[in-house]
């Protein structure tokens, strides 16, 4: 268990594994021995798309990452939207495009980040003009689509197979989620 702090957020005492009773019985938690506070670490939403343009699908490159890996477009939902809403955001923001039309694919276990992926289909129109976040985009015919092993390339497996296309793994050395 690692905390994304060490210390409370209310005291600052250090946080400490502390045992204490809750709902389901006794619970190891980083917890706070000075104030009572209890650290969570709940999983966090994370929003996707498969982001269909034009008959094609769009995959980007995000600017942070190494390799010459696409993936759909993703984002954190912010305080007081909805992840219906938090995705179009994303969308415009990141690709400069329209979501004329939003289906919901699932929602997808991602533990090795700690999130819940929240995957919708989104229709988009207009010009795409990618932010400084992304590096590069590809539009891809539906039977050319490689899925990943992980978090949202199972999104986008589940809503090739709605498509009526059966979908194909790329091979990858990391332990799928």
């Amino acid at each position: 268990m690692s905390p994304e702090f060490k210390f409370c957020p209310s005291c600052a005492t250090p946080l400490a594994l502390l045992s204490a009773m809750e709902d389901s019985g006794e619970k190891l938690r980083l917890r706070c021995p000075g104030c009572g506070y209890t650290y969570w670490n709940n999983p966090t939403p994370v929003l996707a798309a498969v982001v269909e343009y034009q008959g094609q699908v769009l995959l980007a490159r995000n600017a942070a990452w190494t390799g010459k890996m696409f993936a759909l477009i993703t984002g954190f939902m912010e305080a007081g939207e909805t992840p219906q809403g938090g995705i179009a955001r994303e969308i415009k923001e990141e690709t400069n495009l329209e979501t004329s039309a939003l289906d919901l694919i699932g929602v997808y276990d991602f533990q090795r980040m700690n999130q819940i992926i929240i995957a919708y289909h989104a229709v988009c129109v207009g010009d795409i003009k990618l932010s400084a976040e992304l590096v590069e985009y590809r539009l891809y015919d539906y039977d050319k689509l490689k899925c990943w092993p992980a978090g949202t390339g199972y999104a986008l497996a589940d809503w090739l197979r709605s498509r009526g296309h059966e979908p194909a793994f790329i091979e990858w050395n990391r332990k799928p989620e």
